[in-house]
């Protein structure tokens, strides 16, 4: 099987900016690892995740943060609040929006977290291989608690404990976002602008949204499911 790829191309005033990820296909895992020196910022011991699973001494490095190398450096010379032609790009279609830096950044920074390697975002692969762009929250909420149920139905069809009433998806995204506290402490060290630091900000937001919406039992999306209700 090819390797999916995904293309995000930022287009500025003065040049575009291409960045390009390869998944494979099975896996829905990031191929290739950077090239020449790693900087200390992305060591395992470096502002470690309080609930990171890897052990330091078989793994040297960040998996999520490893994959960001040679990504931050390039959005250096902007701010959050610069504007940007955003497309995205891959074998099916091509989404094309204006917005800001940091929005676009963020959309850039879930797909590599999910597909990253790293245990606390693995569950977040099957949003990976059907990549939603710049998604807002109640898109979120929906594709998330979908992803999830049918997660629950894989798990009841192989006579495995499942969970209907999503809350150990509300365990997924607590532990979600201890990784992205810790994530944007790695950041600011590496980084002179905000850029990516806000996009990770923007991106915990929707994080924290997730269990808010399951507590109020999803009332936000519920009337899309009137037919089904009755």
């Amino acid at each position: 099987m090819q390797p999916l790829t995904i293309k995000y191309v930022f287009d500025f005033d003065n040049e575009p900016l291409s960045i390009t990820l390869q998944l494979d296909p099975r896996k829905i895992e990031l191929l290739g690892k950077p090239d020449g020196v790693i900087p200390s910022w992305a060591r395992l011991s470096f502002h470690p995740c309080p609930n990171c699973p890897l052990d330091s001494r078989v793994h040297s490095y960040c998996p999520l943060t490893l994959h960001l190398v040679k990504i931050v450096p390039k959005f250096e010379p902007m701010l959050s609040h610069d504007y940007v032609k955003l497309r995205v790009i891959t074998d099916r279609r091509t989404t094309c929006q204006q917005t800001t830096v940091q929005r676009a950044v963020s959309s850039l920074l879930g797909l590599i977290s999910a597909a990253s390697g790293c245990p606390r975002t693995a569950f977040f692969r099957p949003m990976a291989r059907f990549h939603l762009p710049l998604a807002d929250e109640a898109e979120t909420i929906y594709r998330t608690t979908s992803m999830y149920m049918l997660a629950q139905y894989f798990l009841k069809q192989e006579g495995k404990e499942h969970d209907f009433s999503l809350r150990k998806l509300k365990d997924i995204y607590h532990q979600l976002q201890v990784v992205n506290a810790a994530m944007s402490a790695r950041l600011r060290a590496a980084s002179k602008t905000d850029s990516v630091v806000n996009a990770l900000i923007l991106l915990d937001l929707f994080a924290k949204a997730i269990p808010y919406a399951i507590e109020e039992s999803l009332e936000e999306i519920r009337h899309l499911f009137t037919p089904f209700l009755g």
